[in-house]
């Protein structure tokens, strides 16, 4: 079938414009043949397509890969059955959490325990662990126990009343000073040590009690105030106490200001005139407090009381007549003074200085 020009403009002859229908049918013989050229052109790249975007790539056969098989099981390695049937179950419950079980968080690491921890031993005293306190600001401590009882090397304990908070370093300190110290001053007594009387332990405040004042060694679990110290045959020893002899309380004072960093007693503040505080207290230069006088035994017999009246005296209403009577005979002599006795230094005063009433 062939064209020609001619016949062409005399079979589509529209003088520059198409009819709908020859236009419709123009439009899908175009477009087939489009359609059929991309598809001729998929085997063959484009010649201005320099970038190969419209020319699709083949792809390279698939090959199978060679997976290496696992070496067989050696003859000396236990059975797969004997392994434990239950690890499957057990593991899956232990990494993965149930659905009705929440996740649990993992458990902190354990403390490690100190060195005075492994030396506080139930042979020296009764002093259990305690979780570490937190206060506010540098409150509180680590490491702490609670002193409730002493252990003396004979196996007998003495009870700190009321069970003292201290860091352990501090409560070794006062184990130490009551098994070493304490103990044989009570058997020069001829007694043994029974009870300690804590005035006062672990208690976040300042210095005396001050508001506002400088954290006391109390705040941190490093100190203990002590009042008495009580024996078995009931005696007391009173650390303050005038009355006791001042050679015991001189032995306590030199014991604690050889073991302690600070010694607060009578003498250094009036906050400390009823009892004694020791604490461990860290400073530049290892530097020691001890302020503790012991004073004097209060004497038996109040200074200010009159003197018993001699029984040679005159009788006390002789003794209280008015000046005006001794005054009115200086030759006579006193009612009721014995005649034979001469007063020569009574004549001696009367002749310097008027007579005066004596006070007895």
């Amino acid at each position: 079938m062939s064209f020609s020009l001619p016949d062409f403009r005399r079979k589509w002859s529209c003088r520059g414009y198409m009819s709908a229908g020859a236009a419709m049918v123009t439009a899908a013989i175009g477009l087939s043949l489009v359609l059929a050229e991309r598809a001729e052109a998929r085997k063959y790249p484009a010649p201005l397509d320099i970038f190969g975007l419209g020319t699709p790539r083949p792809r390279a056969a698939a090959r199978p890969a060679k997976i290496p098989l696992p070496r067989p099981r050696p003859e000396e390695a236990p059975k797969a059955a004997d392994e434990g049937a239950s690890e499957p179950e057990d593991k899956a419950s232990a990494d993965k959490p149930s659905a009705d079980k929440p996740a649990e968080a993992a458990p902190p690491p354990e403390k490690q325990v100190s060195a005075c921890r492994l030396a506080l031993t139930e042979e020296i005293a009764v002093a259990p662990s305690i979780p570490d306190i937190r206060g506010p600001g540098a409150c509180g401590g680590e490491d702490l126990v609670r002193l409730e009882a002493i252990v003396l090397p004979d196996k007998r304990k003495v009870a700190v009343k009321p069970a003292a908070i201290l860091r352990c370093t501090m409560a070794s300190a006062v184990a130490d000073w009551v098994r070493k110290d304490m103990a044989p001053l009570a058997a020069s007594l001829g007694s043994a040590i029974s009870d300690l009387d804590n005035f006062d332990s672990f208690e976040c405040r300042g210095r005396n009690r001050v508001v506002g004042a400088m954290l006391s060694e109390h705040g941190k679990a490093n100190a203990l105030d002590v009042r008495a110290i009580k024996l078995a045959n009931g005696q007391s020893i009173g650390l303050t106490d005038r009355t006791m002899s001042r050679e015991v309380r001189e032995r306590v004072l030199q014991s604690v200001c050889a073991r302690f960093s600070t010694v607060l007693g009578p003498g250094s503040d009036w906050y400390h005139e009823d009892h004694i505080h020791l604490d461990l207290a860290q400073r530049r230069n290892d530097y020691r407090i001890c302020q503790w006088n012991v004073w004097d035994p209060l004497p038996q017999v109040a200074p200010l009381l009159p003197a018993e009246r001699p029984e040679e005296a005159p009788p006390r209403e002789v003794a209280a007549k008015p000046e005006a009577n001794e005054d009115a005979g200086d030759g006579a002599e006193k009612p009721g003074a014995p005649a034979d006795k001469p007063t020569a230094a009574g004549n001696k005063a009367r002749s310097h200085k008027p007579a005066t009433k004596k006070r007895r």
